[in-house]
Order: structure tokens, then sequence, then C-alpha cells
């Protein structure tokens, strides 16, 4: 039986999988996303962040706290918004039709939002591949879901290829926390350029929906006055205050993430499913039946990602700890058995 291509077109859709599986949520192991299993701990909300809209002092000091966290310069231009999904589908809106390239396979939403509002999308293999013509450049880095990284000086070098044309280079770097010295945040502001970043994979706090652009203080505004006044909750800014501004955090959450992530990269050792690539929120890999091989964890309540475009990939997010680890291993193997393929 294939995923449901509608229910299954991103990780998270548990719902979903219970409906078809069985099971109570209780049951299952979710690692269908690529967001940190464990979440930060929340910090005490005052009633107003709730029952007032959120003030303009509150949202400025998370920006600057967003700044100082990313490493953006002084001068760059940042909008906050609720979620980077948010922000990934209105910039195609600010920007006049044009060719946009995009390093595919990679989130198919870059693509589908510049397709939705009148953009010529190509897809290309690597940042060297893009054509002179091309005005707009999309890179995801460390990318989704085959997990490739392009180092900072090829990066930098595609956007004075971009500059140079009066082009805009996109970099959506949604993974890049646990890695900060591969970002480009410390170029942001300059002309041609902008950074997605998001709040809630780190922190496993997805639901709280919040995400950055760093890029020109022009296109900080026009971004912010399409999102509109209090786009971004109360809750949400008094957690980015507490967690952004707050170093011994970050710090820790990136080495609980680094340990999360050799856990999953020892459970999916076996050579029958040879690693595609891997950030530190997930890792992807491939089997010729992967379809089949994600139902067989579906019926150990286990869920992971397909992908129906590559339909030889399966990306497995991070485990919580050594017991979530082993489970996963020792269901991967019985899976496997299942489906029949060489040892």
């Amino acid at each position: 039986m294939r995923p449901d291509a509608s229910a299954l077109r991103h990780g998270g859709a548990l719902d979903a999988a219970i409906a078809r599986h069985g099971g109570r949520r209780k049951d299952w192991l979710d690692l269908s996303t690529g967001i940190n299993p464990v979440a930060a701990e929340l910090p005490a909300f005052p009633p107003e962040a709730v029952s007032r809209l959120p003030e303009s002092g509150l949202e400025r000091t998370v920006l600057e706290s967003a700044r100082l966290a990313y490493g953006a310069p002084a001068d760059a231009g940042i909008v906050a918004a609720p979620g980077s999904q948010a922000l990934i589908s209105l910039l195609p809106f600010l920007l006049p039709p044009t060719e946009v390239a995009i390093v595919e396979p990679t989130y198919a939403e870059h693509r589908r939002a510049f397709a939705a509002a009148g953009h010529c999308v190509v897809g290309i293999d690597r940042p060297d591949d893009i054509a002179d013509t091309v005005k707009i450049a999309v890179v995801v880095n460390p990318n989704n879901p085959d997990g490739r990284v392009f180092s900072r000086a090829e990066l930098f070098e595609l956007y004075e290829r971009m500059a140079a044309r009066s082009g805009l280079l996109v970099v959506d770097e949604a993974f890049m926390d646990v890695t900060p010295d591969m970002s480009l945040a410390s170029e942001a502001g300059r002309p041609g350029l902008l950074i997605h970043r998001s709040f809630g994979k780190f922190f496993g706090l997805a639901g709280l929906r919040l995400g950055f652009a760093l890029t020109t203080l022009d296109l900080a505004e026009q971004l912010s006055e399409r999102l509109g006044p209090w786009a971004v909750s109360g809750p949400a800014l008094v957690c980015a205050e507490a967690l952004l501004g707050n170093d011994a955090a970050i710090q820790a959450t990136r080495q609980r993430i680094r340990r999360q992530a050799e856990r999953l990269f020892e459970a999916v050792l076996d050579r029958r499913t040879p690693l595609i690539g891997r950030t530190a929120l997930f890792a992807t890999i491939r089997h010729e039946r992967a379809g089949a091989l994600f139902e067989a964890l579906c019926r150990r309540r286990i869920l992971t990602r397909p992908f129906a475009e590559r339909p030889d990939w399966l990306r497995i997010g991070n485990p919580a700890g050594p017991d979530d680890a082993a489970r996963l291993r020792a269901a991967l193997a019985e899976a496997l058995d299942e489906i029949g393929g060489e040892r």
C-alpha cells in the first residue's frame, strides 16, 4: 500500500497514520519530522501574553535577540513571522515574476510558492549549474531531505554571481542551528541576499510557529508590511525572548541534538539501507522498497517520512533518547526482514 500523498505531503501527519494503521497517539514513535524531539523548557507566561495583543517593544526585543543569536550584523533587516513557512510562501509575491533556480531535491514549498506567484521555476543539481538568465536562486543548507551541505565559500561565491546581475540569493537555513559556523547570517543585510531561519525545529517548539528572515532593511520592511500587525503571537514572542537570549540554553540544546543524531545514525546502520545523507536532525536512507518499509514501520507504530517523488528514499528524524533509538533499531531490522532483501 502506498502512502497517501495528500495526507503525508509533509512529516508530522500522525493523525492520518493512526487513522490508517490504528493505535493510540501514545503508542506511536513519530520520527517523520526534522524537529528536535525534546522540547525546550517553556518560560512562565504572564497572563497578558495571551490576553493582550503583543506589544511592539517585546517584538523589538525578540528581533534583537534573534539577530545576536544568529550572528547577523546590526544593520541587517530582520522580520519575524508565524513560522518560516509563512515567509517562504509570502516572499515570491513581493518579487516581479522571473526565472528562479532551486537546488533540488529539496523542501518542495519553495518551488510551490514561486510557481504560485507566477515565476518560471527550474530545478538544478548544484549551485554551479545556475544559468546566466536566472535572477533568483534558492538553496537549502543543510539540505532537506538529502543532507547535502554547501560551504560558506561556495554560497558566498554564488551570492556574488547573483548580486552582479542584480539578482537574489535565498538561503534556507532551517537546519543550521547546530552548525552556526556554516551560516551566511553574518553576511545578512547585503543587497540581494535573504536567509530563512526556523525557531521551532531547533528548540522542539514547532507548534509555536515562529521563524525569521534576515535580509536588507527594505525587503524586511516589505515582508513585515505584508504580514501585517501582530503577526507573531504573544506566547511565541515570550518563548523567543527567553530562549534566543539564553546562550547556555542554546549550547545545551546543540549538545543534546548532537547526541540524538549519533543515536539515530547508529540505529539506522544497516547495509540493506545505505545512508543518502544526514543533518543534525534527521537521516535519509535508501531502499528499493522504501514504501513497503514505511508501511512495515507503521505497523510497528513508528512513523517516518516517505517521498512520492523519490520512492526509494525514507527520512527518519531523531529519537529523543536511548530507549526510542533502541526501539527504532529493532523495528527497522524486523521490518527489513519482513519485506525481504539481502543482509
